[in-house]
């Protein structure tokens, strides 16, 4: 039998009938906030979305499959903004990505992902230089004399050699066939761009696939290869999304899974950044070497720091996609806020939320005089007015050093 659980983000629980395995097995996935059988009807399971938002495919041996699909609150090309801009605030344009009549998360994405791919390759495959480790009969580029001897212990033949050798099988292709892939795998792909998807990966069939589990290669934007920026980025967010896990029982999971807390502070820090740069000095994202007490044993990681020309910290962020408390935010939230203010010398911090259920606030610590500020971005509105947004945000934390 095979299970639809439409489900979404941060939505209160809801109840499915299925099967007590299936219902274990989405337990033992952990994609869920609440999955537990229902006490009261037999049968029955409730199951309710956190923050986790795509679409997970679930193999139960002996009970079907179960598909789950998790909406996000937020607006699907909001969403991409999000994406876009926390990847590559310089290039980014909202409407780069053409999302046409998708409003679902995977064939949007599936669908941004081919057309993006398409673009990049239409001047045909990109080519450039990699280094070559191989054992030859003919000696090319330099003789890696330390594998020579230690695998054909003094023998003259093969040689073994590395040079740099000028192909199209570089790491910009291998993630555009990699992503391509991993989209073609995950259900719900509606069936007209699966098809496009599979021309795409025609073009890329002499590229190396990136083997799961390793480290994405590294790219470097340069001129050359700027017609594949938007496709990389796109890309990357498959990558670091899709999963293919064995799961204990025999359970087999594959799926597109990204958390939206992440997304959210991946933006926020970004946006903080570059609207900062006017006011010189450096931004730093989760910030290390940051401690608590004198003896540097218990250590704190903000959000976001930003520390003045004189190397002095100046600014401390930390971003809360989603509020815990119906009547406000979490008072937890501010005793870490406190700590990092604590620990960075500073007289004022930040914590900077997805505006939800509770507005602008401050409040001053008692016999400390730290004031500690609870903002909201308003991610509902154009991309335009959220980063005017942000530069308000600024000029309220450059206003309180």
């Amino acid at each position: 039998m095979t299970y639809v659980v439409p489900l979404v983000e941060h939505a209160p629980a809801r109840p499915f009938l299925m099967a007590d395995q299936v219902g274990r097995a989405l337990a033992a996935a952990k994609i869920l906030d609440e999955a537990a059988p229902d006490p009261y009807e037999p049968g029955t399971w409730r199951l309710r979305a956190g923050s986790k938002v795509g679409a997970v495919a679930l193999t139960v041996p002996g009970a079907g499959a179960v598909t789950v699909r998790i909406t996000p609150k937020v607006p699907v090309p909001r969403l991409f903004f999000l994406l876009g801009y926390s990847a590559d605030p310089g290039g980014w344009q909202d409407g780069m990505v053409d999302l046409a009549e998708h409003s679902d998360l995977l064939p949007a994405l599936a669908h941004a992902v081919e057309r993006q791919t398409d673009r990049a390759l239409r001047q045909g495959l990109l080519q450039g230089y990699r280094i070559v480790e191989e054992a030859s009969l003919v000696v090319r580029g330099r003789i890696r004399e330390a594998d020579q001897i230690k695998r054909r212990s003094g023998m003259p033949m093969p040689v073994e050699v590395a040079y740099d050798e000028f192909t199209t099988d570089i790491a910009e292709n291998q993630i555009l066939r990699t992503a391509v892939d991993r989209l073609l795998r995950l259900p719900g792909v509606p069936r007209a761009i699966r098809t496009r998807l599979l021309h795409q990966r025609t073009r890329l069939a002499d590229i190396t696939t990136l083997v799961r589990g390793q480290p994405v290669p590294a790219w470097r934007p340069t001129r050359l290869n700027a017609r594949y920026h938007g496709a990389l980025h796109l890309a990357k967010v498959v990558l670091e999304g899709a999963s293919a896990e064995h799961l204990p029982g025999g359970l087999r999971m594959d799926g597109f899974v990204f958390d939206m807390n992440r997304v959210y502070e991946d933006f926020v820090c970004a946006a903080l950044r570059e609207a900062l740069r006017p006011y010189g000095g450096r931004s730093v994202l989760q910030a290390k070497g940051v401690h608590m007490d004198e003896g540097d044993s218990v250590r704190l990681r903000p959000d976001f720091v930003w520390y003045s020309d004189s190397g002095a910290p100046g600014i401390v962020a930390d971003a809360k996609y989603k509020a815990r408390k119906r009547s406000g935010y979490p008072n937890e939230d501010l005793y870490q806020m406190l700590a990092y203010c604590t620990a960075l010398g500073l007289s004022e911090g930040h914590l900077v939320y997805a505006k939800g259920n509770a507005l602008l606030t401050s409040h001053r610590v008692r016999r400390a005089g730290t004031v500690l500020h609870q903002h909201a971005l308003d991610l509902d509105q154009q991309p335009d007015a959220l980063l005017a947004e942000v530069q308000e945000l600024i000029r309220h934390m450059v206003a309180g050093r």
